[in-house]
């Protein structure tokens, strides 16, 4: 009873944090002067997906067994499959479900069908391109990561090397790229630790970040270890809660962060956070993994690799054709079930 308890303090916590986080944030871009899709793609998910690479790079540099290392090798494959999924699937259901409110509000006051419904595309052609930009980017990285981790041959750990590159290169375009698909509301929430002042201090806008980062990493580790013991109890073996659960959890503050920036009607940061934290787990921890460990994958990395794959296939194809709206977003977390229900076989 004690882990549920603790489960639920966790994600409260988590949810919590991550409210004062991506308050924080949106201060600390304006004062770095870089822009609002940045935010979303380079320091929203920077911070969000550092503890996840402090993990890998612990797990790949200090396993004594190999074992021990194949357990970042597997939190490199699960992230960007919980992220591509689970992630974008409760982001689509959440617009979902607040479209559907403003629909139902408009139909109560005017009496008549609204002239946008919950069925509208998300952005328009400019937006879409920018959300598809992020995909294309991801899916070639991805596709070679899978693809060297079903092959070996010498030196291929000095390969890990061009996976950081490619963030680099990442990074740098974004920063450059400005305000560009952006059109979020400028009006900042004012900083939570300083309520009255119009311009906080940058002092307390990095002292808000960092404190409520770290309440993130503790709470995300204790979340993952109560699930860890919760597995058993629902005849779950150790092998289905680390492969399918435990992705999951340590993607919360993602999920937790677009759930929060759709309620407070910027969709685009939220998408911009989720595809931003997929580039750092599709590079940093693959570039670690290839460095410290074999990169060889087992049947159900496989298998998740091919899954991700196919969610941001169907993604680009959505995107491409113009028809990405929440419920079609919603969809993407149906991949997870179709995972969910090939890995029984892989594992049994």
């Amino acid at each position: 009873m004690i882990h549920f308890v603790l489960l639920i303090v966790c994600a409260a916590a988590i949810y919590l944090s991550c409210e004062w986080f991506v308050n924080a944030v949106e201060w600390l871009g304006r004062r770095l002067k870089v822009g609002r899709m940045a935010v979303g793609t380079i320091l929203a998910a920077f911070g969000t997906a550092l503890p996840e690479s402090v993990v890998t790079l612990v797990a790949v540099t200090t396993g004594s067994t190999s074992s021990a290392k194949d357990i970042g090798v597997g939190a490199a494959l699960g992230g960007p499959l919980a992220l591509s999924t689970v992630a974008y699937g409760v982001t689509g259901f959440v617009l979902l479900r607040r479209r559907r409110r403003q629909d139902a509000a408009v139909r109560e006051e005017t009496g008549r069908p609204p002239a946008t419904s919950g069925a509208q595309v998300l952005g328009d052609e400019r937006d879409v391109r920018r959300l598809a930009k992020d995909q294309k980017w991801f899916l070639p990285i991805f596709v070679v990561k899978v693809v060297l981790g079903l092959v070996a041959f010498a030196d291929k750990a000095a390969l890990g090397l061009l996976f950081f590159a490619a963030y680099a290169v990442y990074f740098w375009h974004e920063i450059r790229s400005g305000d560009e698909g952006g059109g979020e509301p400028e009006r900042l929430e004012p900083l939570k630790v300083r309520r009255k002042a119009a311009s906080p201090a940058t002092r307390a806008v990095v002292g808000q970040t960092v404190a409520a980062l770290a309440v993130i990493f503790l709470a995300s580790q204790l979340f993952v270890k109560q699930l860890d013991a919760i597995g058993p109890t629902l005849g779950l073996s150790s092998e289905v809660t680390a492969l399918l659960l435990s992705p999951v959890a340590t993607e919360l503050p993602e999920v937790m962060n677009a759930i929060i920036w759709v309620r407070q009607g910027k969709t685009k940061l939220a998408l911009a956070n989720i595809s931003g934290s997929m580039m750092i787990q599709a590079t940093v921890p693959s570039g670690l993994g290839l460095l410290f460990t074999a990169w060889k994958f087992d049947g159900a990395l496989i298998w998740s690799g091919l899954i991700t794959i196919a969610a941001i296939v169907y993604l680009l194809l959505t995107m491409r054709a113009h028809r990405l709206t929440p419920g079609r977003l919603t969809v993407a977390a149906g991949f997870y079930g179709v995972f969910a229900v090939g890995l029984v076989p892989i594992l049994s």
